[in-house]
């Protein structure tokens, strides 16, 4: 699962972050995008209300000192396709996805040359962000929608293309808060290419630099390595049944911790290491 070093970072939101007080996430964004120099882009497709929603973010990331943000209002392919757009991505060096529908942002977007665009100058070392519905798209393989509450069963998790920024691992938002670990398991069991699951909770956000994930934020990262499983009844039960696993390892992440992607070992915090 190593990445190129000249690859830019990924900032994956697990939703409802802070946008009045601190904005630590969000400040970490700008500084990975430029700082004050920053050329941000706001992608809104996933939402029913764009321009206000749009709005919102520009008003923090001014607040912030960035003077050039600006909106991809793309509600269908060919407003992706769109020489502006095009223009937009190619001067960014920092794009937002925002919350909504996870699934409008693949319909409108994935295998548009705007698509192609973001991929590029993620590799050229822009750095890509995305919150909510903008953190489900960055897997190659996405929740698109799910029960919650409930056990790990085949039937409560429905998954379809994402848009491959983050490839071979599954990812679910607003995780502790909407109790969301039943259906992550569900879903990291049914992708024989991904070992990795992340919930991330509400206000917290991983930061993935090269091999690296840090977690920041008031929250955690919940990860489930699957790497080790020993058994899986997945081939044997129907979808309305109870699934099983056994030898998968779990890891409780908060802020200031790492996770190694290439070893899928955990770090503890440095800081609390040296008090």
């Amino acid at each position: 699962m190593a990445q190129d070093s000249t690859r830019g970072a990924l900032l994956i939101i697990g939703g409802a972050e802070d946008k009045q007080r601190e904005c630590e996430i969000l400040r970490e964004f700008i500084r990975y995008a430029g700082g004050t120099k920053a050329r941000v882009v706001i992608i809104t497709s996933a939402t029913d209300l764009p321009i206000e929603v749009g709005q919102e973010y520009i008003r923090v990331f001014e607040q912030l000192g960035v003077e050039d943000v600006r909106i991809i209002d793309t509600r269908s392919k060919e407003d992706a396709d769109s020489e502006s757009a095009l223009q937009d991505m190619d001067k960014a060096t920092g794009v937002f996805f925002t919350g909504g529908d996870q699934a409008r942002i693949v319909d409108t977007i994935k295998d548009t040359q705007l698509d192609a665009a973001i991929h590029r100058r993620l590799s050229e070392g822009m750095i890509v962000a995305g919150t909510s519905a903008g953190a489900a798209i960055m897997p190659d393989i996405m929740i698109v929608d799910g029960d919650s509450e409930t056990h790990p069963r085949m039937e409560i998790v429905k998954m379809c293309p994402g848009m491959g920024f983050f490839p071979g691992v599954i990812v679910d938002q607003h995780f502790s808060q909407r109790a969301r670990m039943g259906r992550l398991i569900s879903a990291l069991a049914q992708q024989q290419q991904a070992v990795l699951g992340f919930g991330i909770d509400e206000n917290t956000a991983m930061l993935v630099v090269d091999d690296k994930i840090r977690v920041i934020g008031e929250g955690a990262i919940t990860i489930i390595d699957s790497t080790d499983v020993t058994h899986s009844n997945i081939d044997d039960i129907l979808i309305d049944e109870g699934l099983a696993i056994i030898g998968a390892k779990l890891h409780i992440l908060p802020r200031g911790y790492e996770f190694d992607l290439e070893t899928r070992k955990a770090i503890p915090n440095q800081l609390i290491l040296k008090s």
